[in-house]
Order: C-alpha cells, then sequence, then structure tokens
C-alpha cells in the first residue's frame, strides 16, 4: 500500500474532515435498495452497487461497508468507497445500522459501537447466497470498531477473507472525552443532533424500556450523557463507562485471526493516542499509522484537484484478492 500523502494545502486534520463533504454533495450513483427482516421483527436496509440476484454478478468478489456513526449511503466515503469496487469488478453492497437508512426502525433498540448480531445475520445471509465469492469487509469510524469487535468474537468463523478497520474510535472513553475539546465540538453537536433527533422519533418505542421523557433526551448536550441515558441501559449496559469498556475494540485487536488492515490517522480530530495499539499486534494485523488525514479525510493530491486515496489504495491493496475469486 502506497504512503497517504496528505494534499498540498489541505494538511489541517479539519480541512481533510470537512473537505470530502464539500467537494462530493451528491452521492455518486444511486444504489439498489433491499430490506432484510430481521428475525426480531425489525428491519436491516442494504443498499447495493447493482442488481444481487442478476446472472452478472454471480461470481463477482464481495465488497462489504458498514458506515460510522449516524452515517448512510449518502456520506461521501460510503457511495464513494462502493463506486470504485465497483469500477473494479467487485459487488458492492452496505448494511445501514438500524434507524440509519432514512427510516425509524421498529424497535426500541438501535445500534452502538460492539453491536454485532445485525451484522453477523447480514454477513450469514450474504454467505447463503453468494457461498463461495471472496468477501472483504471494510468498518469506517463506528463501524471500524464495530468489526472490531466482531472479528475478534467469531475469529476463524467470520465468514470475511479480510477485512479493513479505518478510522476506529477504538478506546470509546477516550474518543468519547476527545470529541468534546475545542473545534471538535462541531462534529459532536453534529452527531448528537442527529442521535437526539432519531431517539425523539422513537420515543414512543424508548419510553416504554428506559421511561424517559422528550424533556429528558432534548437537555443532552454530551455524547456520553446521550450514552448514559439511551445507548448503555437500552443495550444492557450499566452506564456510559460500562459500554466503552466492553466495546473498545483496541482491548479485543489481538483476539483478531482474520487478515486485517487497520488504517489511523494521527492527527484525527476525533481521537487521541489512546487508539494507537501500544502493544505487539499479530502477524495477521497490516496496522498503517499515518501523520496526516483527519477523520476518514485521506484527500490526497492538490487543493484544487484533491482526490479520495482511500478509493484508490483499498481496491488495489485487494486486487490479488478480487483476481483469485
Amino acid at each position: 500500500m502506497p504512503q497517504f500523502i496528505a494534499a498540498t494545502g489541505l494538511k489541517n486534520p479539519h480541512a481533510q474532515t470537512l473537505f470530502p463533504r464539500m467537494i462530493r454533495k451528491k452521492a455518486l450513483f444511486e444504489p439498489q435498495w433491499q430490506t432484510l427482516d430481521t428475525p426480531d421483527g425489525d428491519f436491516l436496509d442494504l443498499a447495493w452497487s447493482e442488481d444481487p440476484h442478476s446472472n452478472e454478478v454471480k461470481n463477482k468478489p464481495l465488497f462489504v461497508l458498514f458506515h460510522g456513526l449516524e452515517g448512510c449511503f449518502y456520506s461521501p466515503y460510503a457511495n464513494g468507497l462502493m463506486k470504485a469496487f465497483a469500477d473494479d469488478g467487485w459487488l458492492s453492497v452496505m448494511m445501514h445500522f438500524r434507524g440509519c437508512s432514512g427510516k425509524p426502525n421498529l424497535q426500541a433498540r438501535a445500534y452502538h459501537s460492539g453491536e454485532t448480531d445485525d451484522a453477523r445475520f447480514f454477513l450469514k445471509h450474504l454467505r447463503t447466497q453468494f457461498p463461495d465469492n471472496k468477501l472483504v469487509a471494510v468498518g469506517i469510524s463506528l463501524g471500524g470498531n464495530m468489526l472490531a469487535n466482531y472479528l475478534a468474537k467469531y475469529q476463524d468463523e467470520s465468514l470475511i477473507d479480510a477485512a479493513s478497520i479505518i478510522s476506529a474510535p477504538l478506546d470509546l472513553a477516550a474518543c468519547s472525552n476527545r470529541i468534546e475539546q475545542g473545534f471538535s465540538k462541531l462534529y459532536r453537536n453534529y452527531l448528537l443532533g442527529s442521535l437526539k433527533r432519531n431517539a425523539m422519533r422513537k420515543h414512543h418505542l424508548i419510553k416504554g424500556e428506559l421511561k424517559i421523557t422528550y424533556q429528558n433526551i432534548k437537555r443532552v448536550t454530551r455524547l456520553q450523557e446521550f450514552d448514559d441515558l439511551i445507548t448503555a441501559p437500552l443495550h444492557g449496559f450499566k452506564d456510559a463507562q460500562d459500554y466503552y469498556q466492553q466495546c473498545s475494540g483496541i482491548n479485543h485487536l489481538k483476539e483478531i485471526t482474520t487478515p486485517t488492515l487497520i488504517i489511523h490517522a494521527k492527527d484525527d480530530p476525533f481521537m487521541t493516542e489512546d487508539v494507537i495499539p501500544k502493544f505487539i499486534l499479530p502477524d495477521n494485523i497490516d496496522y498503517r499509522l499515518f501523520e496526516h488525514g483527519g477523520h476518514v479525510g485521506f484527500l490526497s493530491g492538490s487543493l484544487l484537484k484533491p482526490t479520495f486515496w482511500l478509493e484508490e489504495a483499498l481496491p488495489a491493496y485487494y486486487e490479488c484478492l478480487s483476481k483469485s475469486a
């Protein structure tokens, strides 16, 4: 994999983080949508690069994407990576976490950084349809931390041939504190606003589980408060700290047996050095730490002609796998 070199004029971590949204305001393509009903009476919305039932795709390798906190297909990195892999001969698909496709989900529970059951159900569904195809899974930010937990839990039974974890908050407590500081509060406000809106949209379901009011949700001003009030108790944790401790992917990296690429930028404004492993990783993990890149930014080129480095580097990295599909 080539070294990432930040675009001339865009080395600032906030420029790297925010500029992709400025230069890619529309999705690069419109996906084929599929709704997958879950065993507990809910649903997962899948976005495909093309019709998964057509004869043209039956022998293609699969590129599977797990998005970040409050992300969706229309997030610049999501449709960008899906198209980059599709252009390289892959069948691309992204699983939307519950409530992230634009439609509120049907259960009080939603998703969180350690929730692997939906990913397992989704991957089993893919393997039923494509039992022998090569499958690469990429997790972005929260999706990356979830993927780390998933790979550690299922090890040699992961159903995944190779994985990438990008800009993942592998130490949830440290990241929760970091996003409350300085300019990073801008990202906190955006994410927290989306979480609160979705929670209030589902208040009729949540109040039956947690006995909280609209006002309880509206008064939340920090991500940790939201996790204390809703995420943790709704998903079986004592409080936010218990959730962070159990679900921080950095605690489980040594348990991963799947060939896994981890990419992180030192200047990621969502995180601190606590997400960088201080221990020796197993040989199956290829860890790439770059000086610049921001949070899921990784724009190279120049200010006038920026390029999405991940969309070039990742398909090239997995080209040998796709050729053996």
